[in-house]
């Protein structure tokens, strides 16, 4: 699906930070953790939970925790529906990347087995 300018903007400029607590309360409520949420996020970005709270810290947008990350080579394995988009035909770089970050947290929220959701890795 086709997204428009002002929405892949949306996402560039949108702070790592205010999207975490997010995903954490997401998480948390359906029973998964903290240390989990992490995992995935230190699986598709390379960064660990140490390197996670520095760009907190930092609040860095998401275009810039993008350009720094070292994004897992199974990444593409991340399909499905978030939002009404299939993240495997998002066109804009960034934008699916951060639906795929979106995907995996859905998935570690609907209780998918942590092998499932890490694609095998």
């Amino acid at each position: 699906m086709k997204t428009t300018d002002i929405h892949n903007q949306r996402f560039a400029k949108m702070t790592f930070a205010s999207v975490y607590p997010l995903y954490l309360a997401k998480v948390e409520k359906k029973g998964r953790t903290k240390e989990e949420l992490d995992q995935v996020i230190e699986w598709l970005t390379g960064f660990d939970s140490k390197k996670v709270q520095e760009l907190i810290k930092n609040n860095i947008t998401f275009e810039t925790f993008f350009e720094q990350v070292s994004l897992n080579p199974n990444a593409h394995l991340i399909t499905g529906v978030i939002c009404g988009y299939r993240v495997e035909e998002i066109d804009n770089t960034l934008t699916q990347q951060v639906r795929y970050l979106d995907k995996l947290v859905d998935e570690l929220a609907k209780g998918k087995k942590m092998e499932k959701i890490l694609r095998g890795s």
